[in-house]
């Protein structure tokens, strides 16, 4: 429990960048739904179009609506310049805006039909005009309904706020996909705490208001506002600028990349950088953001690159996949690999050593065998990823069942018997925890991963910031990622990724 609390009380910036966020989706949901609302109340068929569109974005998971608007914001860079921001803040914005239209549309639509017809009728038989009859008599009437849609859409927003992370946009999140992630139990009911009590909070200071508009009372309508105006404006203080330039550093959705975010930024705080992490970002979406110096520094690996971002299927080798990569990067967007960090970080297949001496189980060729009578579990991504699809048809694998865990759970689900096969990272301590065997590879049909530190195109044009990580390159071996990866995997004296990457540190002899 002290833990918990703990954590909680370091949350501060991530709860103060969650309200500024949630409320200005929210106010931007309200300024597009009032308005839309007034117009869909006056005509059927423009209530059915409205209601029709935002009920359909309903239906959009916000995970995925968050990261439709990445792309969508990078295409429209060619129209509005290179100064459109294309992760973080804006596109979290637009996603939850749209997630709100919904309840506040149909909460005034409703109201508005609702409405004793007489009440109407008298409003125009004294001379108001459609103004007046607007301002004076229905709003006054509607307030209270489009309150109670504000407090729905208020409470969904917060929630769907924490899914933000994984577009580089700083919440509540933070904690939550962190904690996933390194089975840190204590940041996940941290974040979940935060995000359900802010929630709450707002749910009644809401219910303030719209209790003040339903019983005409003023006071505590205009009370009710300035109390959230007060929490907003805390909100934006603490999220005031601290210098004038800090270093993002993006990392992928897994313990490694934690570790490794970390390492680079205590070696450029130790050099005087002020640091702030964009971590549980996609593949595609840490790249992007790279290149589009969105990020100013990620870690990735050669295969990814390769097939991801090259689209290449062919293996010429290590050395050639690297010079291949280093010189796209350079002549495509100005990134620059900084160079190897000394390890691999390979996709492979594994099995539990009992397991597959039971089966006679020792190459992929060895599992195509068996492989209908199997499971197969493999991260979030995995299965739609150009290397599965090479692997599969290199060797024929065709399983009876296809599963899809986050990292953490993958392992977990190999050791419970969930999956019998699992896409296995092989710098990852729990292979040799976990008394796995990894599956050789006779047809190389996996590209070489090895691990490199890249800089943006703007990151790229400070020497200094690349003299600070120099000492890095060829520094780490894969038995020392593998023991940093474990120390934070494990359940027993499990650490922090700040802990593992000072202990790296110390490790390699920096």
């Amino acid at each position: 429990m002290s833990d918990i609390v703990t954590t909680l009380l370091g949350l501060g910036d991530k709860l103060s960048a969650h309200v500024l966020l949630s409320a200005a989706a929210l106010a931007l949901g309200i300024i597009v739904a009032l308005p839309l609302a007034v117009w869909a109340s006056r005509s059927a068929l423009v209530a059915r179009v409205v209601l029709g569109v935002a009920s359909l974005v309903q239906t959009i998971p916000a995970l995925a609506l968050l990261a439709l608007f990445f792309p969508v914001l990078l295409s429209l860079r060619v129209v509005f310049g290179e100064g459109l921001p294309t992760l973080g803040f804006l596109p979290a914005l637009l996603a939850l805006a749209l997630y709100a239209l919904l309840p506040i549309l149909r909460n005034t639509v409703t109201a508005r039909e609702q409405m004793e017809s007489g009440v109407l009728e008298a409003a125009e038989a004294v001379g108001m005009t459609k103004w007046q009859k607007l301002r004076l008599v229905e709003a006054p009437l509607a307030a209270p309904f489009i309150m109670a849609g504000i407090r729905t859409a208020a409470v969904w927003t917060i929630g769907a706020a924490t899914l933000s992370t994984t577009i580089g946009q700083p919440s509540l999140g933070d904690p939550i996909f962190a904690g996933l992630q390194t089975q840190n139990w204590a940041l996940v009911l941290a974040g979940c705490t935060a995000a359900a009590a802010l929630a709450m909070i707002t749910d009644a200071l809401l219910g303030l208001i719209e209790r003040g508009f339903a019983d005409r009372k003023k006071l505590l309508v205009w009370g009710g506002i300035a109390l959230a105006l007060g929490g907003i404006g805390a909100a934006g203080y603490a999220q005031r600028p601290q210098s004038e330039h800090q270093v993002v550093i993006g990392a992928k959705s897994f313990s490694e990349q934690y570790i490794l975010a970390r390492l680079v930024g205590q070696r450029l705080e130790q050099a005087g950088y002020q640091v702030t992490y964009r971590d549980g970002l996609g593949s595609a979406v840490v790249h992007q953001a790279l290149t589009s110096s969105a990020i100013d520094i990620a870690i990735d690996y050669t295969g990814t690159l390769w097939t991801n971002q090259l689209k290449r299927r062919d293996n010429p080798g290590r050395e050639k996949i690297y010079q291949a990569i280093v010189k796209w990067e350079q002549g495509t967007s100005g990134t620059q690999v900084l160079g190897k960090l000394g390890f691999e970080n390979a996709y492979a297949l594994a099995m539990p050593s009992a397991r597959a001496e039971q089966l006679r189980v020792a190459t992929l060729a060895d599992l195509a065998r068996v492989a209908p009578r199997l499971t197969i579990g493999g991260d979030v991504e995995f299965f739609e990823r150009p290397e599965w699809i090479a692997v599969r048809d290199a060797y024929g694998l065709k399983f009876a069942r296809q599963r899809n865990f986050t990292t953490t759970f993958m392992y977990d689900a190999l050791t419970g018997g969930e999956a019998d096969v699992i896409s296995a990272y092989t710098s990852d301590g729990r292979i040799a925890a976990d008394h796995l065997t990894v599956l050789k590879d006779p047809l190389d049909a996996f590209p070489s991963y090895d691990a490199l530190l890249l800089l943006s195109p703007t990151a790229a044009q400070d020497p200094r910031l690349a003299s600070a990580l120099e000492p890095l390159i060829g520094a780490i071996d894969v038995q020392d990622m593998r023991a940093a990866n474990l120390s934070v995997d494990r359940q027993d004296n499990k650490q922090s990724p700040a802990q593992a990457a000072r202990q790296l540190a110390r490790r390699i002899g920096l």
